[in-house]
């Protein structure tokens, strides 16, 4: 069984940052900053429940974040790139040293994801199209 001390600082943060990522773009994917509280709200919210209630002790661990690795003003380019690098990143770490945890780490991130998404009034068709484009990062 994987646990954080199986990684290294950099390996960890790019796991981090792609589970958070998800929420954060799906959160610039339709923006509004009325949403933009209950969004993070949300994602906050969820994490904190995978911490105490995930299957997996590695995902426990990786939901237990402080912080999402972006700013507020940082663009919707910079969100998703680097999203995406943090995700490929991830899944290549996890291959390698854990691979019976990488479906695990998708479906954290898609929980993410899709707990912002739901934040407000459902997800609108822009958070829907960014809910895809994570699909197809985590390789599904």
């Amino acid at each position: 069984m994987a646990t954080k001390a199986d990684f290294t600082e950099d390996e960890w943060k790019a796991m981090q940052k792609g589970v958070t990522g998800a929420g954060m773009l799906v959160s610039v994917g339709d923006r509004d900053f009325t949403d933009s509280f209950g969004e993070a709200s949300a994602l906050a919210k969820y994490l904190a429940a995978q911490k105490q209630a995930n299957a997996s002790p590695l995902m426990r661990e990786l939901a237990d974040i402080h912080g999402t690795g972006f700013g507020m003003t940082d663009s919707p380019q910079k969100v998703r790139a680097e999203t995406m690098d943090a995700l490929r990143s991830a899944l290549t770490t996890l291959a390698a040293k854990a691979p019976d945890e990488a479906d695990a780490y998708r479906d954290l991130v898609r929980g993410t994801g899709s707990a912002v998404a739901e934040a407000k009034s459902g997800a609108s068709e822009a958070e829907k199209s960014v809910l895809d484009e994570i699909e197809q990062a985590l390789g599904a």
